[in-house]
């Protein structure tokens, strides 16, 4: 009984651990994305003057190195990622 009941589980929540190791792939993909070096964060709309202010003067390598410096948001990092994949297309 214990393994029928394993493999109920197991099936059952196939989907969702799948989908989760996605979701990190994805993110990791999205922490190692590299900011050109001549990145003008001024040219991203949507970011408060403070962040641009931050970013232009750590000037990070790495979406990953944006997103740790302090005071730069979860939604500023996606404008950023925004804005580098229009630029790439």
């Amino acid at each position: 009984p214990a393994v029928t009941e394993q493999i109920e589980i197991q099936a059952h929540y196939d989907g969702y651990i799948e989908r989760q190791r996605a979701e990190i792939e994805r993110q990791r993909e999205q922490e190692s994305r590299v900011l050109p070096p001549d990145f003008d964060f001024a040219s991203v709309r949507g970011l408060s003057t403070e962040v641009r202010e931050k970013l232009t003067r750590v000037r990070p390598v790495t979406l990953g190195q944006a997103a740790r410096i302090p005071g730069v948001t979860p939604a500023a990092v996606s404008l950023l990622l925004i804005h580098l994949r229009r630029k790439s297309a």
